[in-house]
């Protein structure tokens, strides 16, 4: 099977300008691409062939940090439904968190979401394994030619991952040998700031979440990390950074190949405050919480520098029952990888949107053959039309079975109109190298 994509405006991921322009697939591959009209020859060896009629031609986004929430919470979600969302968004790669039920704490727990993603998703897909207390033998029997890094939860979690000891941080990051992920929140300054306000504050008032999650519990979790990974060497990425003082502690560069520290940031961060809580209550109840509008600024100014690197968007879906309540009983997170790349268009160039949520994510990691459009690479590939009149996102437009999204009543002037995996050849694992 073959593909011709021609007058695509193509944007190819590499950070340069987009051009108008083809290209030709070869099976699961990219074959060939060229600025202007592709010659007959070529045209004419193509099974199928597509105008794009000025869409942008993209490399299919990388989300590195999902929530699918299979096994165990399928009432929420699944691997099928969120893999089927995450086309719809431009999204042809994904990276699975463990926190699902069992937590994906064993080699042979990873090998059972391995073998479920294989039978029912539509992307391509990895997983990640997640930190115990006791469990650093089987991290350190992990293939990570397979499995991209292991989670550390600072902040609260689930199944036995919350780790707040120093000597049990202090062997992860010494003794396992791949990438450190960590959720970067002090549970202890969190149970502080709860037990001292609790008895006064109000729990249908939502804003109090960012109060007793604020900047200073992210900023001292990001800081014990860093200092272990440099003490052991340890290849460190900090998930969805909040604040303007952590985005000062990581360098700016273009790519994130050969740092040891890198950051991300998820889509509402960079969209919502703190002040949208009166309009949006639960629906922005997330952790780590939403901050203020400087620390709002701080991390747009910090992806363009390219002190954070990568736009990941920590999607996790729940029931519109599970966010009723208070900051209490409300459940934390947000589906949002449908909408993230449309969302991320609104707010930066396409050539650095390709960068931040496709080449970057694929550099950082070590994704073999993905993340741009190359001759030699997996036809991972997403047509984006530019629409005449803009789109009032609401939550008819959601396909995850959650049936919400805190996108609800933000404009959008562009569609995913195609997205292609594989040159149409279907999803796959997704495989690492040590430069990841």
């Amino acid at each position: 099977m073959s593909i011709l994509i021609h007058n695509a405006l193509v944007v190819d991921g590499s950070g340069a300008s987009p051009y108008r322009g083809w290209l030709l697939t070869d099976g699961p591959v990219i074959a060939a691409m060229g600025e202007g009209d592709p010659a007959p020859a070529v045209a004419d060896s193509a099974s199928e062939r597509i105008d794009a009629a000025g869409a942008m031609l993209m490399p299919g986004a990388i989300d590195a940090h999902v929530h699918f929430r299979e096994p165990g919470l399928t009432h929420k979600a699944t691997i099928a439904s969120e893999s089927r969302a995450a086309l719809l968004g431009g999204v042809t790669s994904y990276i699975d968190m463990p926190n699902t039920k069992p937590a994906t704490v064993t080699c042979a727990d990873w090998q059972a979401k391995m073998e479920r993603a294989e039978a029912t998703s539509a992307a391509n897909y990895a997983f990640m394994m997640g930190a115990t207390a006791d469990n650093i033998g089987e991290l350190r029997a992990a293939d990570f030619s397979l499995m991209p890094a292991v989670k550390v939860f600072m902040g609260s979690s689930t199944g036995g991952m919350l780790l707040r000891d120093d000597t049990v941080l202090r062997r992860v990051f010494a003794e396992q040998p791949g990438r450190v992920v960590v959720h970067a929140e002090d549970q202890d300054i969190i149970d502080r700031l709860t037990a001292r306000h609790r008895p006064a504050l109000d729990p249908a008032d939502i804003s109090w979440h960012s109060r007793l999650r604020p900047a200073e519990c992210c900023v001292a979790a990001t800081e014990r990390a860093l200092e272990m990974a440099a003490r052991y060497g340890t290849r460190l990425h900090v998930a969805h950074l909040t604040t303007a003082a952590e985005c000062s502690l990581f360098d700016p560069a273009p790519s994130p190949c050969g740092k040891q520290y890198t950051a991300e940031v998820s889509p509402h961060h960079l969209i919502f405050t703190d002040a949208d809580y009166p309009r949006l209550g639960t629906r922005i109840k997330m952790n780590p919480a939403v901050k203020t509008a400087a620390d709002r600024a701080a991390l747009r100014a910090a992806l363009a520098e390219g002190r954070i690197d990568i736009v990941a968007t920590d999607h996790a879906p729940h029931t519109t029952a599970e966010k009723q309540g208070d900051i209490f009983t409300a459940m934390s997170g947000a589906p949002m990888v449908q909408f993230s790349l449309p969302l991320m268009l609104e707010l930066y160039p396409a050539a650095e949107v390709a960068r931040r949520m496709a080449a970057a994510p694929a550099a950082l990691y070590g994704i073999e053959g993905r993340g741009q459009l190359r001759p030699g690479y997996f036809a991972d590939l997403v047509l984006v039309e530019r629409r005449a009149e803009p789109h009032i996102i609401t939550d008819t437009d959601v396909a995850s079975p959650c049936g919400w999204t805190p996108a609800t009543g933000l404009a959008v002037n562009h569609r995913v109109a195609r997205t292609i995996v594989n040159g149409g050849c279907g999803p796959r694992p997704l495989r690492f190298t040590a430069r990841g």
